[in-house]
């Protein structure tokens, strides 16, 4: 099993600072959880962060798809992946369903895409754009795994402000043509995840009325 680790500069303003992308392992997950709390502050569920089992089966089941960015020594943020066999013709699941409730014994190692199970960034080194950075490390995974595509579903945070006035699909494409910015798919849009749909009941999430946008990026070596 190879480790990943790759290290680079990023720029807060135009200063450079060092940034190591890694595979974490159990000397981790105690700031893992630790990061899980200041990135999903309530109203969302502090029962979906990680705990320490959900964090062991990342790390035996598919250590390569379990990744954290390091800041000057400190851990900033995490990614976490695992393997699926998609169907495209039935996209609709839920997130439960896809990762196994966050522990990824669902993972098939011979599966056709790689599925982004969680990603987050300490509100202190978002502006240092290290969320692009982790995505992209899961590109590199995605093709050297040989895998069709990496899928996951984004939250939609600024839907409840629209959902009396149009649908979750009505708001992602809103949100894809310019016409709204959302805190998430606006993101995930700039990291080159194009949408393949909404998914209901995708996530517990209060300011998503509980929708997923189901994104991916294609392995551009699989045609």
């Amino acid at each position: 099993m190879a480790r990943f680790y790759q290290q680079f500069y990023v720029f807060d303003d135009t200063r450079p600072v060092p940034v190591v992308i890694r595979s974490y392992t159990q000397d981790d997950f105690d700031e893992l959880i630790v990061i899980q709390s200041e990135t999903f502050p309530p109203p969302y569920p502090p029962e979906q962060w990680w705990n320490k089992e959900q964090l062991m089966q990342h790390i035996t089941l598919f250590p390569e798809g379990a990744l954290c960015a390091q800041v000057d020594g400190m851990l900033a943020g995490s990614i976490t992946s695992l393997i699926v066999d998609y169907d495209p013709m039935k996209p609709a699941h839920s997130w439960a369903d896809a990762t196994d409730n966050g522990y990824i014994r669902t993972h098939k190692p011979d599966g056709n895409t790689l599925y982004i199970a969680d990603i987050c960034v300490r509100p202190r080194f978002r502006k240092l754009g290290l969320g692009k950075w982790l995505i992209q490390s899961l590109y590199h995974v995605t093709v050297e795994q040989g895998l069709e595509r990496l899928l996951g579903g984004g939250r939609m945070p600024g839907y409840h402000r629209y959902a009396h006035e149009m649908s979750a699909a009505d708001y992602l494409d809103a949100v894809v043509r310019g016409e709204l910015k959302d805190p998430v798919i606006t993101f995930l849009l700039r990291c080159g995840r194009t949408p393949v749909g909404v998914a209901a009941d995708y996530l517990e999430d209060e300011e998503s009325c509980n929708y997923g946008a189901l994104m991916e990026w294609k392995n551009p070596f699989r045609g």
